[in-house]
């Protein structure tokens, strides 16, 4: 049995609210996305760095106590024997979509399927409380990331030149979108 076949998906209980944010390690940055409108339909090129870098997120310090038994919002942890390998932060948006608030896979387990399997889980769970699709914001220098949610046939629906006006490192805040 191959090792990524053990892995399982479990919604945070009180447990585990003390690993909630093991999963999340630095991850590169290599390039960015440039988007571009035309005919209401958004496209985008990729321009790769001639160095790459690496950034990690501060961990979430949130009281998690309402993301446990809630039909409103969830978090779902990957695990790998007792090890917490994954999570997935959703909550149910006004617009009928599963607003993904997080979702992080530790550097060891990247590229395994691990992300796939939480996705599919966020899916599962958004379809249950009746919602239309996932959706998610990412920074376009967070090319790994945008190139993966297309690969989980994500698409572009929009950015926004403003939301990162306090970041000088980051252009554009880009929303990506899963229609089911």
């Amino acid at each position: 049995m191959h090792q990524f076949e053990r892995i399982t998906i479990e919604p945070l209980k009180e447990q585990f609210i003390t690993i909630v944010n093991a999963a999340n390690e630095p991850f590169p940055i290599v390039g960015k996305v440039l988007p571009s409108l035309s005919n209401g339909v958004w496209s985008y090129e990729e321009e790769l760095y001639d160095t790459s870098t690496e950034i990690r997120f501060p961990d979430d310090k949130l009281d998690w106590s309402p993301y446990i038994d809630s039909s409103e919002k969830i978090v779902l942890l990957a695990f790998y024997e007792d090890a917490c390998i994954g999570q997935i932060r959703l909550v149910k948006d006004w617009n009928r979509f599963a607003y993904i608030e997080n979702i992080a896979v530790k550097k060891n387990f990247r590229k395994s399927g691990v992300g796939h399997l939480l996705l599919e889980a966020a899916e599962t769970w958004a379809k249950e409380q009746s919602l239309i699709g996932l959706s998610l914001e990412a920074q376009n220098d967070n090319l790994i990331a945008c190139r993966f949610y297309v690969k989980e046939g994500f698409v572009l629906g929009g950015v926004d030149t403003l939301k990162q006006s306090a970041n000088p490192n980051i252009d554009l805040t880009l929303y990506w979108y899963k229609i089911f």
